[in-house]
Order: structure tokens, then C-alpha cells, then sequence
């Protein structure tokens, strides 16, 4: 196993070094792509942990069992054995030398007919659909009779097969030999329960996610007249595999949370203080967030209602100001809507037409753009795009472009990572706009050679793609993630085969086309619904550009894409080559530039300032 780590890690050291050194906290990322292009046969969770075979069984001749061979029997289909009948699988928890694991036993049976004598074995394939690892076992014998000396059916067994809670195995199994035409193959589908099923909760894997995890949480709530203050004591019990928790107490407009570290201490005490009028109901939300060392952020999250009701101090002049403000504002709004209604050039306005009939954008989105800085003339295009979504579609966009303070601030991976976090604990989005340098930096993070852009060079944050991409996949690939992930690519000036391997498991959104879906997908809102189509005016392809910014933006599409059509070899122009010159105490990097010929008018990338 040490030499299966330090080959690894000798390989992406190899890979991309300048990542490792600015970015040594994500190492894991590098592993997984590793893992999702090569596939490592000792990472892989099918395998059997049974080794005693079904060969004593008395009756058997010449049996043993051994792993799949390509050398194959093959006999005409009138003399081949028929296919056997399944039996049930078992799904349970094994000890394995880490520890205990989720496993399944596949039986099946051979038919009591007059084909059984003929049977020389059978051959078992099983397939994890969620990973495409794969398995293969053979059982080798000669059957002396249709039954065994019990006068029952022979029954075989692949028992302590190791496998992953939620995912699902397509097994199949044959006699052997073969027939020569068609085949006597049996399949069945196996779905393994999740960590909630008793059957497999104490396995590591479910462990790790906190799946027998009881807080037994208890609140004791006090309250001082003198200073009008509440004090609220929480205590909860600790979990093996979580150092970290963050307890937070938040009602309609209020929120304050805490975090707390295990120690080692079974039981945790958390207090919290706050003043009577902070609140704005006397029944609040209690939510503890464990960090388990597999779900990391993503875990479940005991919750509870606090009533202080009893306690609650009376709040009736409050009340009544308040009631009297919406007496008030409703009267006004009244007015002002028989003001309008009198006026029938104002009786439309222009959200009314771009919006139909019962549709309405409730808040504010927004959006976290990921993109890679290819051309000036690209650049160009994800700025037009974003001040479109601002202006036209009332998004709030984040872009490094447009925060470079914070950004130098903070850093570009705590800057990523805070903005990423805020997002995924909201109902806001990141685009991923995929093109050359996204598939070509992807492809380098798994072991390709190296992507150095002109405009990254020239950028004063650097390569912000190849950080993003290392703390977006792994969250990407998890299913409580996956609905805030968006990958889109401009149709003319990049294509489909420039989304990288692991986003073709999503929707790609081809622009300027595709636009309006994607905006629907913003909203979290559903365009096809029973009895209509929802529709915006002036998203469509057709449409978008009628707007100034809209038209900024074709504009942008249609300049790189003619100068595209007029240098082919654009993208290996923008290529800076490096290499390294080692010595005893530092490696220096030297840049050779290639000549480029582009002589754009630079104008036009003034828009983050505009913006």
C-alpha cells in the first residue's frame, strides 16, 4: 500500500508541481482525477472478502475457483447447458483488515434437469454502474448428478463481495461451456441501501458519515428582566469520527451561529446570549452541523425548536406600530395601483411583458462565474456576459475580474473557497464557461503536459482556473451538490468537446442558444410545466441582443470568432513554453513567448470598469 502512495504522489509531483506548491491543501484533487482517468485497481471497493469456496460440497469433482480467463469452451447450442435460476442476495457488514464493510452474497442455482451433468462450471460478472469498476470469478467443476446427495438443487455461492452504500451492481451469471449461438446468461439488478438501512449502518463507510451519530440534544433557556437578555445553553453528544461541529440558532431575519472543537470530550456545551428584542419570534431553530471526515460539509444536520414563549417579554406597542404601518402601506398601495389603472399606458410594464402570466422571479440570484482567460478577445466575451446577466437579467454576478480587492486581500484559494461555501449554503449558482483552456488545464491537472496562457501571465491573480477546478469537482460529483453546478460553452468560438470529462454527467448549455433554459435554471425554475411553457422576452437567441448589452455582448462572440477563422492555430499562440533550471536551494521557471500576431483594439475590455 506505501508503494502504491508514493508512485502516485511521484506522478502528480510530475504532473503539475507549480499547483502542489500555491495549492498543497487540495492535494486530494490531483488523486481523484488520477483515480477517475487511470482507475487504480487497489482503490477499487469490489472485491471479495470470503475466500472459502463452495467446493466441499459433496458430489463435486475437480472444482476450484479462480479469476476469469479469456480462453473460453465453447460447444454447439444443442449440447451447451441451459442458464442457472437466481437465489436471494444477502446485503450485510463484514470485518475486513480496516474494519467493518458493507458487503452482498449472490446465490444462484443450477436447474435439475437432464443439462446439469453437462454443466463443466459457472462464470459470474458483476458491474458497479455508478463507478464502472468491474469483476469477474469463475468455478470449475464436473457434476456427477442432476442433484446433490440431499436430492436438492445445487447452489452456489459469491459470498463477501465488498460494496458501496447507495450504488447499484448489474450481475450476471452462465453455465459453462458456452453455446456457440445466442446464450443462457441470467441478470438481475442489485441495489445497495444507504447508510439509513440497519443492515448496513455500522459499516466504516457509514460511520464515517455519522450514520448512528444520536446528539441527544438538550436546551436549557434563561431569561434576565433587568437586562432583557436571553441566555440559551445547548449540549450534545460528540461523534467518533467528527472533530468539528458549528451550532447555530437562527429565526425570521436573525441567525448566530458558533464553532466548537470535540477535544476529546464526549459531551459539548454551548452557550449563546442575545437581547429579547434581536428576536423577532419567540420560537427559534436550534441546527447542529457535524464536519464528519467523509460528508465533510455536506452532513446531516440535527435540528430542533426552541419555545420560550412563556418567557417571552410582551411586546404589544410594537405590535400595534407595526400593525398600524401596514395599515398604511397597504393604503398607499392601493392608491397607487387605482393610479395606474387610470393611466392605460402604464397598465404594462416592461417586466409585465417580459414575464408571463403567473411568473415571477422572487429574489435576487446569484451567480459564481468559473472561466479560463484564453484570448483578450475571450475575455472580453465573459465580462460582456456577465454585465447582460446584471443588466438585463438582474443577476448579481461574482467574477474575479470584478473583486481584484478581496482578491488580493484574501487570496485567490480563500477567495474561491469563501465564495464557493456562501453559495452552496444558498440557493445561488456557479457557472463553469468551458472552452480551450478549460479542457486543456484539465487534462494537464491529470498528468498532461502543461498549460501556460499569455493572459494568465499578464493577469495579476494568476491561473484562477486550475484552483477552481481542484475545490469545484469533488463537491461537483457529490449528488447534494450537483443542483449547483451550471457548465455552459459559447457555441461559436468553442465547442462540446471542450467540457472536461467529469461535467458530461450534467446538462451543457450551449450559448447564446441554450440561454433562457439556463436563466430558468438560475431561478430554479421549471420552463416546461403541465398545461404551458414559461418565457421570457428577450433571452432567446433571437432576441438577446436587441438590448445594449445584449448587443455588446454578439458583438464580443462574433470578433473572437472571426479572428478564430482567420488565425486557425490561435490557442497554441497564446502557449508560453517553460522549463526548469534546478539548483541546490530553489528551481527558477523561465518563459519563452511565441510570437503573436494579434492587434486587436483593446478598447472593449474596459467593460470591468464600465461594469
Amino acid at each position: 500500500m506505501e508503494f502504491i502512495i508514493v508512485l502516485v504522489y511521484s506522478i502528480v509531483l510530475k504532473a503539475f508541481p507549480h499547483v502542489l506548491w500555491r495549492y498543497t491543501r487540495l492535494i486530494h484533487v490531483p488523486l481523484f482525477c488520477f483515480h477517475l482517468t487511470a482507475g487504480l485497481p487497489v482503490l477499487s471497493s469490489l472485491r471479495i472478502l470470503d475466500k472459502r469456496s463452495d467446493c466441499n460440497q459433496q458430489g463435486l469433482n475437480h472444482c476450484k475457483i479462480n479469476n476469469c480467463s479469456d480462453q473460453r469452451v465453447i460447444e454447439p447450442r444443442e449440447r451447451a447447458p441451459v442458464g442457472p435460476e437466481w437465489d436471494a442476495e444477502h446485503v450485510g457488514v463484514w470485518m475486513d483488515e480496516h474494519g467493518p464493510v458493507s458487503v452482498v452474497n449472490v446465490t444462484w442455482k443450477i436447474k435439475g434437469d437432464g443439462s446439469a451433468t453437462t454443466v463443466l462450471g459457472s462464470e459470474i460478472h458483476i458491474l458497479d454502474e455508478s463507478t464502472n469498476q468491474s469483476m469477474c470469478v469463475q468455478f470449475s467443476y464436473n457434476l456427477s448428478q442432476p442433484h446433490n446427495p440431499d436430492y436438492m438443487r445445487w447452489t452456489f455461492s459469491l459470498d463477501g463481495v465488498v460494496v458501496e452504500p447507495d450504488h447499484i451492481y448489474r450481475v450476471s451469471v452462465f453455465n459453462l461451456p458456452e453455446p456457440d449461438i445466442g446464450d443462457y446468461k441470467i441478470n438481475k439488478t442489485i441495489t445497495i441501501p444507504g447508510c439509513v438501512d440497519g443492515r448496513i449502518q455500522e459499516a466504516r463507510m457509514c460511520l464515517e458519515n455519522g450514520s448512528l451519530w444520536d446528539p441527544n440534544v438538550t436546551t436549557a433557556v434563561s431569561l434576565n428582566k433587568e437586562l432583557g437578555k436571553f441566555s440559551i445553553v445547548v449540549s450534545f453528544k460528540t461523534a467518533h469520527y467528527s472533530e468539528r461541529y458549528q451550532v447555530s440558532i437562527q429565526s425570521s431575519g436573525f441567525r448566530c451561529s458558533k464553532d466548537v472543537s470535540k477535544e476529546n470530550r464526549t459531551l459539548l456545551n454551548v452557550s449563546f446570549e442575545f437581547g429579547w428584542w434581536q428576536l423577532p419570534q419567540c420560537k427559534t431553530l436550534l441546527m447542529i452541523q457535524p464536519f464528519f471526515v467523509r460528508c465533510k460539509n455536506n452532513c446531516g444536520r440535527p435540528e430542533k425548536i426552541i419555545d420560550f414563549c412563556q418567557d417571552y417579554p410582551p411586546r404589544t406597542l410594537i405590535i400595534k406600530a407595526m400593525v398600524g404601518l401596514l395599515v398604511i402601506g397597504g393604503c398607499v398601495a392601493y392608491l397607487l395601483w387605482r393610479a395606474t389603472q387610470k393611466d392605460p399606458v402604464n397598465t404594462s410594464s416592461a417586466a409585465a411583458k417580459q414575464q408571463p402570466e403567473g411568473f415571477k422571479v422572487q429574489d435576487r440570484k446569484r451567480v459564481l462565474v468559473i472561466y479560463s482567460l484564453d484570448h483578450p478577445l475571450y475575455k472580453s466575451i465573459v465580462l460582456k456576459l456577465c454585465a447582460f446577466l446584471a443588466s438585463k437579467c438582474g443577476t448579481e454576478v461574482v467574477l474575479d475580474l470584478l473583486d481584484s480587492r478581496r482578491l488580493g486581500v484574501l487570496g485567490s484559494i480563500q477567495w474561491l473557497d469563501w465564495h464557493r461555501e456562501q453559495i452552496e449554503s444558498s440557493s445561488d449558482k456557479i457557472l463553469i464557461l468551458c472552452s480551450r483552456g478549460v479542457q486543456a488545464k484539465w487534462r494537464a491537472m491529470c498528468g498532461d503536459k502543461q498549460v501556460f496562457l499569455r493572459e494568465d501571465a499578464c493577469s495579476p491573480a494568476g491561473d484562477m482556473l486550475s484552483p477552481a477546478l481542484s475545490l469545484i469537482v469533488p463537491h461537483f460529483v457529490r449528488s447534494a451538490s450537483f443542483g449547483k453546478y451550471m457548465v455552459a460553452y459559447f457555441d461559436n468560438v468553442c465547442c462540446e468537446d471542450d467540457v472536461p470529462s467529469p461535467f458530461h454527467i450534467t446538462v451543457r448549455y450551449k450559448l447564446m442558444e441554450q440561454f433562457e433554459e439556463l436563466f430558468f435554471r438560475i431561478l430554479d425554475i421549471e420552463k416546461h410545466e403541465p398545461g404551458r411553457v414559461n418565457h421570457i422576452e428577450g433571452l432567446s437567441e433571437d432576441e438577446y441582443y436587441r438590448c445594449p448589452s445584449g448587443r455588446a455582448l454578439r458583438d464580443a462572440i462574433e470578433a473572437f470568432h472571426a479572428y478564430q477563422l482567420d488565425r486557425p492555430q490561435w490557442f497554441e499562440n497564446e502557449l508560453l513554453r517553460t522549463y526548469s533550471v534546478p539548483d541546490s536551494t530553489q528551481v527558477t521557471s523561465h518563459v519563452e513567448t511565441q510570437d503573436s500576431d494579434f492587434t486587436g483594439d483593446k478598447t472593449g475590455l474596459n467593460v470591468a470598469e464600465e461594469f
